[in-house]
């Protein structure tokens, strides 16, 4: 979008953003959020039954329309009467949902969609709220059939509302708010550019120097983990003592999500508002935290180092770091690049001769030909700079740059 003026063009755009705060329902409201939550269960466990069923009878499957009618007709039978008792519009967003599992699933991205169980990542939406839904000076919201319920209100809102997401998390139900609104398109504060190399002993190594250490959420924790999962283990399945020790347990991993997210976006916002141009390497985590115990015909080996070490890369989350990334550096006007990790840590930063034994030990770097001595972080680090600069510059201009679009929608 563009808006003209009398002195010159302004670019704009239009940014999506989430809110997310804790709610404050009184105990009949967190009633109908389990009820709202297990009707949008069940119509979303029923459709996946019934296209399962009419794929193995080689029958066509139901568009979104028809099962929206069977919806209706559904309503309208005694026996699933009480779906009435939830608003139309989360019972259609289930198969809104469920049509994008299929999609995910036909394009690659996702596995075969499965039946949902009570109890795990219960939660409903709204897909269009009205902007009066939202009541920010009294710090309460409504939803529909529910009625006004309050939030923790943390930070204003700004934009118009696109859709309200209820879940619930560790026992404590959540309000995810996003909001569209059309800023100017940003410039850069900054004019630099830095690499970043990502490890395990250091977090983030930059390539002028600046270093982020690890936060190490679940290891910090993973022996009060450990203690609670015995105690579960100790306990009648299904009792009630077993059921409020597995919600201990939730909680403490909670804590720990928490803690390695709040730690991600402030390494994230404080890059992004620092530097330009960030490059980073295209890392495949999946392949990277793969299973190393092989097969009985094939037995892996180093199986509890490699067990070790998928545990402190996925303690990390690095690819959780590169989204945010990702989007913040387009918010702020600036541009991420993903090169390939190849030989990274391997090539020496002065003559650029590429050797395995370069890298003497996990800290230092010294080139068999040249000589030339660095921590190996900073090193690789640099490397990863120099080859961004080179993609940005010789092959993807464009491509970077529509990537820096894209991003600014999130």
């Amino acid at each position: 979008m563009r808006l003209f003026t009398s002195l010159a063009t302004i670019q704009t755009m239009q940014r999506l953003q989430a809110y997310k705060f804790e709610l404050r329902p009184k105990p009949g409201q967190a009633t109908a959020f389990r009820r709202v939550a297990g009707c949008c269960r069940w119509v979303f466990n029923r459709a996946l039954a019934e296209q399962k069923a009419r794929h193995e009878r080689d029958e066509k499957q139901l568009g979104y329309g028809d099962l929206c009618k069977e919806l209706t007709a559904l309503k309208r039978e005694e026996e699933t009467a009480f779906l009435g008792e939830a608003h139309s519009q989360p019972l259609q967003q289930a198969l809104k949902d469920l049509g994008r599992a299929y999609t995910n699933f036909f394009a690659g991205r996702a596995a075969y969609p499965r039946f949902k169980k009570r109890g795990q990542r219960d939660s409903f939406r709204y897909p269009q709220p009205k902007p009066e839904h939202i009541d920010q000076a009294n710090s309460r919201v409504f939803l529909p059939k529910i009625g006004w319920v309050r939030y923790r209100n943390s930070r204003a809102i700004e934009g118009a509302p696109k859709n309200l997401t209820v879940v619930l998390e560790a026992g404590r139900w959540y309000i995810a708010i996003q909001t569209e609104r059309t800023v100017p398109d940003p410039l850069p504060d900054a004019d630099t550019a830095v690499g970043i190399d990502l490890g395990v002993t250091r977090f983030a190594t930059l390539s002028d120097g600046i270093v982020y250490a690890p936060l190490d959420s679940f290891r910090g924790l993973e022996k009060q983990l450990a203690w609670e999962q015995r105690k579960l283990a100790r306990k009648k399945k299904f009792s009630r003592n077993w059921r409020k020790q597995k919600a201990r347990i939730t909680a403490l991993h909670h804590r720990i999500a928490n803690a390695r997210k709040d730690y991600l976006h402030k390494v994230s916002t404080t890059i992004s508002k620092n530097h330009a141009m960030v490059m980073i390497e295209d890392l495949k985590v999946s392949n990277m935290s793969a299973s190393a115990k092989g097969s009985i015909a094939q037995p892996g080996k180093h199986v509890r180092a490699k067990a070790g070490l998928n545990k402190a890369i996925l303690d990390q989350g690095w690819f959780t770091f590169r989204q945010m990334l990702d989007y913040k550096m387009g918010w702020n006007g600036g541009w991420l690049v993903a090169v390939n990790p190849r030989n990274t840590s391997r090539t020496c930063g002065a003559c650029g001769h590429v050797a395995s034994g370069n890298r003497t030990s996990q800290a230092r770097f010294r080139c068999v030909a040249c000589g030339f001595e660095e921590n190996a972080d900073l090193n690789a680090a640099q490397n990863i700079l120099r080859a961004g600069h080179a993609r940005f510059a010789c092959s993807v201009p464009q491509g970077a740059e529509s990537q820096a679009q894209g991003s600014k929608t999130h």
